[in-house]
């Protein structure tokens, strides 16, 4: 609406200019220049605002932004949807675009909300989950819509969208069943130096990795509370720290906002979607099954907390939209999530039903919200582990 009105004051400031060099009385000018301030500012009006959306790469289909946006229309809201760039690649860059309140609505990962002292948790504000226009509401699974990590003072910041494994895809194109890794430990192996992709906008899910190879649970260095022992792994020849430093070295390239599917690196870290759209262009993308298992998340919706009045209603109705059986259904069929609705069913790599939600979202592999401490050492030892690779391909 802003834009709007700097377009209307800059077309009555031509039109008076104008009206002052035409020869007619000057209560006609006056007559005319009333009727054009009123046609110009309706004009305005009925212009759409933006109501923008800050997610991760895949999320959207065009022809869903386009029904939602119908959908608005049809309920007498002057709000379009805007997908805005740069796509999500981590908490420190969404708080970041957050902050400057380039987002009115936000697929958050559900552990990012409490990291850091709730800094992600402090740009939103909670939802009226009995809101008229979240109808969809009463159909997420219960197991997924009080997990503490996304509430505060017994209030709900997050609406569940879908989540899935963090894991290592392998190009079938190029490997054979018998040739996949069957421990996290084999992607150490010499037979995978520059054949993999990891993520350099979440270093966590890196971590994890390394700490599974070392015997420990994914996010063991979370849970460390003394800090002469947490700060004990930034040391060099840490078991961590080296072990990081070695992975590192096997990786021919990192990716940001979202993995790339080269035929050069055969097994590349996503979180689903990315290797979906990769077998919907004619790639053949399977999930490793490690046997320790493989990391899990939550993906979410957010309202930023400056949303207010007709434009939070805007918000609902987009949120109850991608909450609602048809993109739910696409998220699990085309992306292989488990979605947040109970009336969806589970497909792709993760099987089964949303009843096993519970079971699936309560294990030591779910992703937890980072402790401020924990995540600054695993960043330090992540960058070591970088400038060691950069000796190595400089």
């Amino acid at each position: 609406m802003l834009c709007a009105l700097k377009t209307v004051v800059s077309l009555l400031n031509v039109s008076f200019s104008l009206l002052r060099k035409v020869q007619v009385p000057s209560m006609l000018k006056v007559a005319v220049s009333l009727a054009l301030t009123s046609w110009l500012l309706f004009s305005a009006a009925l212009q759409a605002d933006t109501l923008k959306v800050f997610t991760w790469e895949g999320y959207f289909h065009p022809k869903e932004v386009k029904a939602v946006n119908q959908l608005l229309h049809q309920k007498g809201y002057r709000y379009q949807v805007e997908i805005i760039e740069p796509w999500a690649e981590g908490p420190e860059q969404m708080f970041n675009v957050m902050r400057s309140g380039r987002a009115d609505i936000t697929f958050l990962t559900l552990n990012y909300m409490k990291m850091q002292h709730e800094k992600l948790m402090n740009l939103l504000q909670p939802i009226n989950t009995r809101s008229p226009r979240l109808t969809n509401y009463s159909q997420l699974a219960p197991e997924l819509v009080n997990i503490p990590m996304g509430m505060k003072d017994d209030q709900v910041y997050y609406i569940p969208w879908a989540g899935g494994a963090y894991g290592i895809w392998a190009n079938m194109d190029k490997l054979t069943p018998e040739e996949l890794p069957v421990s996290v430990n084999d992607l150490w192996q010499a037979r995978w130096k520059g054949k993999l992709s990891l993520s350099s906008g979440q270093i966590q899910p890196n971590i994890a990795l390394a700490a599974m190879a070392m015997g420990q649970p994914p996010f063991f260095i979370n849970d460390i509370q003394d800090y002469n022992l947490l700060s004990a792994y930034l040391d060099a020849n840490s078991t961590l720290q080296v072990k990081l430093n070695q992975l590192y070295r096997q990786v021919a390239m990192f990716w940001n906002s979202g993995p790339v599917f080269y035929e050069d690196v055969v097994l590349v870290a996503s979180y689903g979607p990315g290797a979906s759209v990769a077998n919907a262009q004619g790639g053949n993308w399977r999930l490793i099954q490690f046997k320790e298992g493989n990391t899990l998340w939550l993906d979410t919706i957010n309202f930023h907390k400056h949303l207010t009045g007709r434009k939070l209603e805007a918000a609902e109705i987009f949120a109850n939209y991608f909450i609602g059986q048809q993109v739910q259904q696409r998220a699990a069929r085309e992306f292989g999530l488990v979605p947040a609705s109970r009336l969806v069913a589970m497909s792709g790599s993760m099987s089964g039903s949303i009843d096993q939600s519970e079971q699936f979202f309560q294990t030591q592999m779910f992703w937890p919200p980072y402790r401020k401490a924990a995540d600054n050492v695993m960043k330090m030892i992540s960058d070591k582990a970088l400038a060691e690779r950069d000796k190595e391909f400089p």
